[in-house]
């Protein structure tokens, strides 16, 4: 990860990952997350984004939440897979996601 900007170094082109979100929070947060691109919800846990000619298939599940302490965190397992996406729009396409989904406190 490169220091200082908060995103992976590279994506694949398939991945799973746990986020801090909600289901609500995350369908929020969404249409944003896209940048423009076409997004689609297709059913419960699914969506589908438009990348070029491309697609981002992205499927989630909401899990029980961590409790550290006194503090409780939502956990929304993703799995994220592009299909017919070039590999510098797909690298563009996640740290733009990332970033904007990005989420702190301090």
């Amino acid at each position: 990860m490169p220091a200082g900007d908060g995103v992976q170094g590279h994506y694949p082109a398939e991945f799973h990952r746990e986020q801090g979100f909600t289901e609500a929070d995350w369908l929020t947060c969404l249409p944003g997350a896209v940048r423009g691109c076409p997004l689609a919800i297709t059913g419960p846990g699914r969506a589908t984004v438009q990348i070029g000619a491309g697609t981002l298939q992205l499927a989630w599940q909401v899990r029980p939440p961590r409790q550290i302490a006194l503090m409780r965190m939502p956990v929304l397992a993703t799995h994220y897979r592009f299909d017919g996406v070039a590999e510098a729009d797909r690298q563009a396409f996640m740290k733009f996601f990332d970033l904007y989904t990005q989420r702190g406190g301090g």
